[in-house]
């Protein structure tokens, strides 16, 4: 199937110039919508997102339409992919189907990875800097306010870990790190 995508940032815009430009292309059907692009938290993105299935090609005017960042688009034709759908976006003459295409996706892939690394670098190197002026102080340590309770729980089987992390708001690894301490810090020196 042939599946159309437009999208315009604010309700004032006019999506009729991507409509015309897509319509002879046969589309069969459509998702339109007036939002930013800026993440990929879009009703009618994700509704066309789940409605795509192997076979089908969605259509685009360009890139900017879709996404608005080389990491979302890429993780967009990831996801589509991954169902067989391909992506045609006409201004960019941009087809995931073919070789050329899946190349030039290869080579968005690599330049994110290589902005990433850069930002990471960036963020070291200022990470190090705050560090030695005094004025990084490291992420705050994740902690449960009445600890005691929490293990009693635990220890006497009312609650699985499942259950306290969940309602914690913590991950299990986390959990699981939280007990260890106290077990050392405050049990085996109570027992001892």
């Amino acid at each position: 199937m042939k599946i159309g995508y437009v999208r315009v940032s604010t309700v004032e815009q006019n999506e009729a110039r991507q409509v015309e430009a897509l319509q002879k292309h046969d589309i069969e059907r459509w998702y339109i919508e007036k939002i930013s692009g800026k993440n990929l938290d879009r009703p009618k993105l994700q509704e066309m997102l789940d409605f795509a299935r192997e076979g089908d090609t969605v259509y685009v005017l360009d890139w900017s339409r879709i996404s608005r960042s080389t990491k979302d688009l890429l993780e967009l034709v990831d996801r589509l992919g991954a169902k067989g759908v391909h992506l045609y976006s006409l201004k960019e003459n941009f087809d995931t189907s073919t070789p050329h295409g899946r190349m030039v996706l290869t080579i968005l892939g690599a330049i994110n990875e290589f902005e990433r690394a850069n930002m990471l670098e960036r963020q070291r190197e200022g990470v190090a800097i705050a560090k030695r002026e005094g004025k990084y102080k490291g992420r705050k340590k994740t902690e449960i306010e009445d600890m005691a309770a929490v293990y009693h729980e635990w220890v006497t089987r009312h609650k699985s870990k499942a259950t306290i992390a969940r309602e914690n708001g913590i991950s299990r690894p986390t959990l699981d790190r939280l007990l260890k301490e106290y077990e050392r810090e405050v049990v085996a020196k109570s027992n001892s």
